[in-house]
């Protein structure tokens, strides 16, 4: 997309999979991302995200609310959300696409946030500590008492600055 868009270097937040977009991106081309902002990314799907993927509903189970909240960020549609309900759940079975190692992370050129909640159901912050090591130019933000995408809710503000503010940094 960068080189569709005509853009030679970035600087980029990705949130969930989108953190992890940016972790691929980071050690295959180093040379394209400048500075980026993982929140809740992940190095490996732990036992227990494999456990919660497994177990989340499929999109025949899932409760009319939750269509209608998805209906209202998804305009593509019904297959558009059964279509990312089912990726999700098939991410159990994934062991290929997210196994970062420590020499791989070191490769990462990028100026990096890492932002987790500490309290994440899915990815314990102890990987969080673990990319810090090892990618070579990166801070680390643990967010207390907070789960999954910890910058919402209360934190959005504060997110909303921290990061704008490290992504503007020379």
């Amino acid at each position: 997309m960068l080189d569709h868009l005509g853009i030679e270097r970035c600087r980029a937040i990705g949130l969930s999979m989108g953190g992890n977009v940016l972790l691929h991106m980071a050690t295959l081309q180093p040379q394209r991302i400048e500075v980026m902002v993982v929140v809740s990314a992940t190095i490996y799907f732990p036992a227990q995200a494999r456990e919660i993927m497994r177990d989340s509903p499929t999109a025949e189970t899932r409760p009319p609310h939750e269509w209608e909240s998805m209906r209202q960020r998804h305009k593509l549609g019904h297959h558009q959300i059964a279509a990312f309900w089912d990726w999700t759940r098939g991410m159990e079975q994934s062991y290929d696409d997210m196994n970062f190692t420590s020499p791989g992370l070191s490769r990462i050129a990028a100026r990096t946030l890492i932002v987790y909640g500490h309290r994440d159901p899915l990815y314990p912050v102890e990987m969080a500590v673990e990319m810090y090591r090892s990618i070579p130019r990166s801070a680390l933000w643990v967010l207390p008492n907070s789960g999954h995408v910890p910058v919402f809710l209360d934190a959005a503000a504060h997110f909303a600055q921290t990061s704008l503010k490290f992504l503007k940094e020379p």
